[in-house]
């Protein structure tokens, strides 16, 4: 991938999300990856109006405003979220970046677009609600990726085996590279930043006064992602959920970057090490 095109930017653009003291400028390259893909008819210009909307969300939650104010500009986003997340907002066109193929002979054919709508969401999410970013410190951080992480991997891929969804399937295609840096800096934080660093977030807040209120918010949060893998069939939403569980408890003592770490380490030892997507006949 060209090093000034429109993915290259996007991917600077969420890696400068991390870091306080770059994360102000990660609009100026998500800008240039806008504008980049653009040019190459990537995005209509009606694809603008969704972060322009995005911003007055992001004007309406301001603490200073009045209740009724931040109410409205939640549910604009949660709104602008869902539909961004099922790519339902006309305006983009998606690059295939990986085209359709089987990545092992049992396995169901996999592509990859790059996507330029559903990001939006991590971005917004991590410069306008402000969720937790990591541990008290950076051993607590990563003992709660690594810890959850290892469960994860236990529960999720050792259920998917006795299902019969994958097979051990050792591997790492050409495109693998482009695939990990993908997952690694959109997928991973876009789904943890709405569901840990946003649904998790504020639903522990609304029930901080409840002696289970934590426990609530991380349970309900992982029971929506669960079913945000709905396309997958009862199987993948009962695994994502298991998962969202794991990436809930990271959240709770490490962050959003001990959730994120802990989901790409699930989805990096599924792709290399097992079938993927999944097996194309079910035993």
């Amino acid at each position: 991938m060209p090093l000034a095109s429109p993915g290259s930017l996007l991917f600077v653009a969420a890696a400068l999300l991390w870091l306080p003291a770059t994360r102000r400028w990660s609009l100026l390259p998500l800008a240039a990856a806008y504008a980049g893909a653009w040019s190459q008819g990537g995005i209509e210009p009606l694809a603008l109006v969704w972060p322009a909307l995005l911003a007055v969300a992001a004007r309406l939650i301001r603490p200073a405003a009045p209740p009724a104010l931040r109410a409205a500009g939640h549910t604009l986003f949660l709104v602008l979220a869902v539909l961004l997340f099922l790519h339902w907002l006309p305006g983009y066109h998606n690059p295939l970046v990986i085209p359709r193929a089987a990545l092992t002979p049992d396995a169901v054919p996999f592509g990859m677009y790059l996507n330029l709508d559903k990001p939006l969401v991590a971005f917004w999410v991590i410069l306008a609600a402000a969720p937790v970013m990591a541990g008290v410190n950076a051993r607590t951080t990563l003992a709660a990726a690594l810890t959850a992480c290892a469960a994860a991997l236990a529960a999720c891929l050792g259920l998917a085996l006795i299902l019969g969804m994958v097979g051990w399937a050792p591997k790492w295609p050409e495109s693998g590279w482009l695939w990990l840096v993908n997952n690694a800096l959109l997928v991973t934080l876009t789904e943890e930043a709405l569901f840990r660093g946003y649904v998790q977030q504020r639903l522990t807040q609304a029930w901080r006064g409840h002696r289970y209120g934590a426990i609530a918010a991380l349970l309900t949060a992982a029971v929506l992602f669960g079913l945000a893998h709905y396309a997958g069939g009862w199987q993948w939403m009962l695994l994502a959920g298991i998962a969202g569980v794991a990436y809930g408890v990271a959240y709770r003592y490490g962050g959003l970057t001990a959730a994120a770490l802990a989901h790409l380490g699930l989805n990096a030892a599924h792709y290399g090490l097992f079938t993927y997507p999944m097996r194309a006949i079910l035993n």
